[in-house]
């Protein structure tokens, strides 16, 4: 390792229960967004490294696979003791190289969590199915095997809860695992992993490599992986799909939204102000189930005033700093497209009511931070419409009605989230009915739901038949294996030959 490399701590690969030096020549620099110092080097994991995790995790599926249950719920039970013990060194190692305030990102910890105690659950969870006397002695069974070695592919936007969403529920399941988390923000990914180990998983269940495209392809590709599950954006997540389906694996792939937030007149105005200024420029705004656009129907539309002058009023600040609303942009280049859009927003006429551009935090001058922005009489045809901004800015479109509202919504192409707010029972329904999205939320800016509910985005931000979590996740990292048997009586001769395809 050069001289630059041995003065700034270097993230390891985890291969067969410890960590790993890489002899890789290309590295990049993790950097902290508040501060623009560089914190870690992480290594683009060479070919040779891929190879020798997935070895290994293949190597070691022959014994975990057969692991009892209750041995495999055991661990699982440990390590969400220690995550939780752990929470505060896992939102600081998040705070520090994503940028995400520290309510925030311990609120991120407690997500992930969420999917950890769930797969606490296993013993339960895996049970198979049985028919006796499907036909004369014959019984017939389901029973749900682990499929071998499985790859997760994370964003940078939860380095913590992303993870948890894959991982913890195939391993709870017999399958061994090669996890890449996303390389702008990997330690409190790797920390993750370490208290899996502390929590007595055994050498090579879990392996973690780094990198960018190559990496990404290798896994893609390889032979030994069996399923691979994919969260981040659209253009990327489609690659992955195609590229591990062609390659004979199971694959899902998690991508882009443009979530709406429907608010009616009769909602609560105080919750519903601030539910989803919350949901917009929380993470600022770095957030697949962001609420970026707020449609305000009928009366509603006259609240407009006050969701600007809210949402000015938001702190902007590090993310060590307790008392702000948002931290920085993850990057200089993540900060830089997004002001692109917004210039975009404002040529093709849309009107920017709240300009957060060119913020300016003392003592942080070098930051990525941006402030919250707002547009109005935003057109479906505007790009800051058509692409997922992916920072603090928020969209305002205006109807008459709801049938209108829920027209604009279904004609977008995405379909993670949305919400409406709204106190009439009637109208709540009648949303989630017509609606033609897969996660909704009622009077719930942010719809992800609880753990023990599988994540169900739909259309373009979802490919894949199963989704992570709930029970979706469990028939995602199994096999279904059908069983039909039958046991003769040692005396029973058997009634002749039976050509027919009758059971007899």
């Amino acid at each position: 390792m050069n001289q630059a490399l041995t003065q700034i701590p270097a993230i390891p690969l985890h291969i067969a229960g410890k960590h790993h030096a890489s002899t890789s020549t290309e590295w990049r620099d993790v950097i902290n967004p508040a501060t623009q110092e560089i914190v870690a080097k992480v290594p683009f994991s060479t070919p040779d490294e891929v190879n020798l995790a997935v070895a290994t995790a293949k190597e070691a599926f022959k014994t975990w696979r057969n692991t009892p249950l209750a041995a495999r719920m055991r661990i699982m039970l440990k390590y969400q003791h220690l995550i939780r013990e752990n929470i505060g060194t896992l939102a600081e190692l998040i705070t520090r190289e994503h940028g995400k305030t520290l309510p925030d990102a311990e609120g991120e910890v407690m997500r992930g969590l969420e999917v950890v105690e769930h797969a606490c659950s296993i013993a339960t969870l895996q049970l198979g199915e049985i028919a006796e006397n499907a036909a004369t002695g014959v019984d017939v069974y389901n029973i749900y095997q682990p499929l071998g070695v499985g790859a997760g592919i994370t964003a940078f936007n939860f380095p913590v809860m992303l993870p948890c969403f894959m991982f913890p529920i195939a391993i709870a399941c017999g399958n061994t695992f090669v996890l890449k988390p996303s390389e702008q923000d990997p330690s409190s990914s790797m920390y993750l992993v370490e208290l899996m180990y502390q929590a007595g998983l055994p050498a090579g269940v879990l392996n973690v490599v780094h990198g960018g495209a190559d990496v990404v392809n290798m896994l893609c590709d390889h032979p030994d992986i069996k399923a691979v599950s994919f969260i981040g954006s659209t253009h990327v997540g489609t690659h992955v799909y195609r590229r591990a389906s062609e390659s004979g694996k199971r694959a899902q792939s998690m991508m882009g939204a443009k979530n709406h937030c429907v608010v009616l007149a009769d909602a609560n105005k105080e919750q519903a102000i601030n539910n989803l200024i919350g949901a917009a420029f929380g993470a600022a705004g770095q957030r697949c189930m962001a609420n970026s656009v707020v449609v305000l129907v009928g009366e509603a539309r006259s609240w407009l005033p006050e969701i600007v002058a809210r949402s000015q009023a938001l702190k902007v600040g590090p993310g060590s700093d307790r008392d702000a609303d948002l931290g920085p942009m993850v990057s200089k280049a993540a900060m830089q497209r997004a002001e692109k859009l917004i210039q975009a927003g404002v040529d093709e006429g849309a009107q920017l009511l709240l300009d957060g551009r060119g913020h300016k935090v003392a003592g942080y001058e070098g930051g990525n931070f941006m402030g919250p922005t707002i547009f109005s009489k935003v057109a479906a045809s505007n790009s800051v419409y058509t692409q997922e901004i992916f920072g603090p800015a928020m969209c305002v479109v205006e109807t008459d009605t709801l049938d209108q509202a829920i027209a604009f919504i279904n004609a977008n192409p995405n379909g993670n989230g949305t919400s409406i707010f709204t106190s009439s029972g009637w109208a709540g329904r009648k949303f989630q009915n017509e609606i033609d999205v897969g996660q909704v939320g009622i009077n719930v800016a942010i719809p992800v739901p609880v753990a023990y509910f599988s994540f169900t985005g739909s259309r373009a931000s979802k490919l894949g038949d199963l989704g992570p979590n709930g029970k979706q996740a469990l028939y995602f990292w199994t096999q279904t294996k059908t069983v039909t048997a039958r046991w003769f009586a040692p005396d029973d001769g058997g009634s002749g030959v039976n050509t027919t395809i009758s059971m007899k």
